[in-house]
């Protein structure tokens, strides 16, 4: 079974590009569904993440709220640092355990979806890590119309993750995001034919 590794900074597009591979017959492994599982309440992450920012993250339904997480650690790179050290082995254990799982069906290709995969050190986890990548303005308009961010908040954001120049040089393989999703899904689709089925 052929592992990739999906990577590439907020509002890239990787969403999309995984879509292309699920319609491709590819396994699809989301590390942020893995990483809201990781701290769910009852589990390790959950007691961690806690102890360390406080039970006022937690809502009145007795989950973390990321809402308000995300400004705690957005804010301050020590604090993103600490829930970093607490998450990233959790989530990786999470993920070698889908792909083992994944391992003794039949499927040829898995493909995981992690922002964060260089950064957490998850290289070896993969045969091979494809990095998407856009244009900076395309991005922060996106995230304008997705997450309702102004431009500043966005810009905090892409700046806060490593850059395209520096993840590019971990990459096996580029999808450039420039243009429709119909576009991307065309270069998905070839890179496919190019490098696994052909």
């Amino acid at each position: 079974m052929l592992k990739i590794g999906l990577t590439g900074g907020i509002g890239t597009g990787k969403s999309s590009v995984t879509e292309a591979f699920q319609s491709l017959g590819a396994a699809v492994i989301n590390a942020d569904l893995l990483g809201h599982e990781a701290y769910l309440p009852g589990t390790v992450g959950f007691d961690k993440v806690v102890a360390e920012f406080g039970s006022e993250i937690v809502s009145s339904d007795g989950e973390i709220d990321r809402t308000k997480l995300g400004p705690i650690v957005f804010s301050d790179s020590s604090k993103m640092n600490r829930l970093n050290e607490i998450m990233h082995p959790l989530i990786r254990d999470l993920i070698e355990n889908r792909l083992g799982t994944l391992e003794s069906t039949h499927i040829k290709v898995a493909v995981v979806e992690a922002a964060i995969l260089i950064e957490a050190g998850w290289k070896s986890v993969f045969d091979e890590i494809w990095v998407v990548v856009a244009d900076r303005e395309e991005v922060i308009n996106r995230l304008g119309v997705r997450n309702g961010l102004s431009r500043n908040e966005a810009a905090k954001r892409i700046d806060s993750q490593m850059n395209d120049n520096e993840r590019i040089k971990h990459g096996d393989v580029v999808v450039e995001n420039t243009g429709s999703v119909e576009n991307l899904q065309t270069r998905v689709r070839s890179l496919w034919v190019e490098r696994i089925s052909g």
